[in-house]
């Protein structure tokens, strides 16, 4: 297990989330997204320390987030007299109305997943993650709802356009301090919900990739140079020899999702909000920089400042306390798991709601990995 000397924690600012900060997590009812009343909000609200002597009294509701699984909602909130910390707002993030997308979510885990990590992990890392108020769990359904801090004022990510070296290096910040704290900590295999590196698990993958790559080419070959189709071939083939680092670690708390539409940007780009916890697993922590940068920079942006991100994501490390991971193997790391995107957006893409910024964001991404990928040789991992 890894112990992080105070001496050595970056400073960024304090928690706002789980029992670190101060804070409990209620236990909710599970409700639809339009059963949503007062009582279950005042329940999330009270439950967690977040009021005093106020009263909720009311609330107003619009849709928020381009969610693909997750269906989210701000409520403002409406008090008998004004409180002087409960929230003004609050997310209330439910399983996707869309029942394919609920279906995939049920499927593998996603929701349950994500309602763990704030009510066991959240509040022993270091990553700026909404503040939980309040959780429901229904394990036989499969399904979870949150009550989160709002994090607004920030811009949500675009995947699509894509952001300028200034914000992945404020977003690779949050990496590292998710992934030090419990880096190489054998008591996550405790938590049986988190998914660890196994070989029937890259089986599972390889089976489902092979399976949905038929229906990928089908949908998106005309929109993709014949280089990301033959990659995209190869590590059908490739992908269980290409996996196996995976399994070798040393292993910490990943995000598995880690990409610009999941991370808040602050005014100023001085601290990001990482949200989207539904994939939350236990992996390599640079696969989630990898991902990130791979398809979160334009190109030319990436080529010119990929070697220096990586570096700071590196060094950020070993200030938090991380020991034994050299330059060497985080780069070897990172050229690997540039294939980590493609895996994703062959995936996902036919497991999830088809629209047309998904079908836009899935191309995005295919074509950025596959670029990246083949410039740094990592199609060398695939036998």
């Amino acid at each position: 297990m890894t112990t992080i000397p105070a001496s050595l924690v970056v400073a960024y600012g304090p928690l706002s989330m789980g029992e670190s900060a101060g804070h409990t997590v209620a236990e909710l009812e599970l409700v639809e997204h339009d059963a949503v009343d007062v009582e279950w909000l005042d329940a999330a609200l009270r439950g967690s320390g977040a009021l005093d002597d106020a009263e909720l009294v009311g609330f107003d509701a619009e849709p928020v987030g381009t969610g693909q699984v997750g269906h989210n909602i701000r409520y403002t909130l409406r008090y008998d007299h004004p409180p002087p910390d409960a929230p003004a707002t609050v997310i209330g993030k439910f399983p996707s109305p869309d029942p394919t997308s609920r279906s995939t979510g049920v499927a593998i885990g996603t929701y349950l997943k994500e309602g763990r990590f704030y009510r066991e992990l959240a509040s022993g890392l270091d990553v700026r993650a909404p503040r939980c108020f309040g959780v429901a769990l229904d394990e036989t359904a499969g399904l979870s709802v949150l009550v989160l801090e709002d994090l607004a004022p920030a811009d949500q990510g675009d995947q699509i356009s894509g952001c300028p070296p200034e914000g992945a290096a404020a977003a690779i910040a949050e990496a590292a301090a998710l992934h030090a704290p419990r880096w190489g900590d054998p008591r996550l295999l405790d938590h049986a919900w988190l998914s660890a590196p196994s070989q029937e698990g890259t089986d599972g993958i390889q089976q489902i990739y092979q399976a949905v790559w038929p229906g990928f080419v089908e949908r998106y070959a005309h929109r993709l140079d014949d280089d990301v189709l033959t990659l995209g071939v190869r590590f059908g083939v490739g992908l269980p020899g290409w996996a196996a680092r995976r399994r070798e670690g040393p292993l910490t708390v990943v995000h598995g999702d880690f990409r610009l539409d999941n991370l808040l940007f602050r005014p100023g780009g001085h601290r990001v909000g990482v949200v989207d916890w539904q994939t939350v697993a236990l992996g390599i922590g640079t696969d989630d920089v990898s991902y990130l940068l791979g398809a979160g920079l334009l190109p030319g942006d990436l080529r010119d400042h990929e070697v220096e991100l990586v570096r700071g994501y590196h060094e950020d490390l070993v200030r938090r306390g991380v020991p034994d991971y050299p330059w060497e193997r985080c780069w070897d790391d990172y050229v690997r798991f540039s294939l980590s995107g493609l895996q994703m957006a062959v995936v996902a893409s036919m497991i999830v709601r088809q629209d047309d910024r998904g079908d836009e964001m899935f191309c995005v991404m295919a074509e950025r990995h596959a670029e990246q990928a083949l410039r740094l040789g990592a199609d060398r991992f695939l036998g």
